[in-house]
């Protein structure tokens, strides 16, 4: 499901707010939700998630990486499509075994004259050097995570993780209620990175209530099971594994 801004030219804070706190979230110049997640011939359920800033707490984890990454500069601004943006980006997808748009404008524009999100990016540099990016959108009261993509050469500071922290930090100096990272995706543990930054703040949508709940493993398994018993059978059955 999708709803497309086309007859305004930036959607209201308080609307993205909105939008997000209904499991909505951005994909190029819409707004989308999504229940299912087909891969490889299976069909998996997709959960939303919220941190909610003022329960954020770092663990030792999360002071290690920072500490680890420290010596980079962070530099944060309104987002500007650049060519040192693209060129980082293209490095970075052919570094990756999944699919992503070809190109940062892809992902974000489309073709799109008009940006209806006010966005930001979040940028790591080693010395002049640009080693990763991370942008996102804001609303009157929350910010979303939309993508993060770093220089191969840099993998082993897990620069994709210290943008979420970025991000966050800037949230909270913001004073924000809310981060939204995305879904994960119930046994399917490629997306369960965005649980890092503190599993304790985290909520997760059900999508049958309209409520957040308290991030649990439990509760996304219940919250699967009831989207998945909602379905016609052969529904299912379409995507399973012969």
């Amino acid at each position: 499901m999708s709803t497309t801004p086309q007859s305004i030219l930036t959607i209201p804070g308080e609307a993205l707010d909105y939008y997000l706190s209904q499991g909505y979230y951005r994909m190029q110049q819409n707004l989308f939700t999504c229940r299912f997640l087909p891969i490889d011939d299976q069909l998996y359920t997709v959960h939303w998630l919220r941190l909610v800033l003022s329960r954020v707490s770092y663990g030792p984890a999360q002071r290690r990486l920072l500490r680890l990454n420290e010596r980079f500069a962070v530099v944060l601004r309104p987002f500007r499509l650049t060519e040192e943006l693209e060129e980082l980006y293209a490095r970075y997808r052919a570094s990756i075994t999944f699919d992503a748009p070809e190109t940062i404008e892809a992902f974000l524009q489309a073709g799109a004259a008009n940006n209806a999100f006010s966005t930001g990016v979040v940028e790591i540099r080693d010395g002049q050097q640009l080693i990763a990016a991370g942008i996102f959108d804001s609303g009157a009261r929350s910010i979303a995570g939309i993508m993060n993509f770093y220089d191969p050469a840099y993998r082993k500071y897990s620069l994709g993780k210290y943008l979420m922290l970025q991000k966050i930090n800037h949230a909270l100096r913001q004073q924000k209620a809310y981060y939204y990272p995305g879904y994960l995706v119930h046994n399917y543990p490629k997306f369960d990175y965005k649980l890092f930054a503190c599993e304790a703040a985290t909520e997760v949508y059900d999508s049958l209530s309209g409520r957040w709940l308290p991030f649990s493993w439990a509760t996304v398994a219940a919250q699967s099971a009831d989207i998945l018993s909602g379905l016609p059978e052969d529904a299912v059955d379409e995507y399973e594994v012969e």
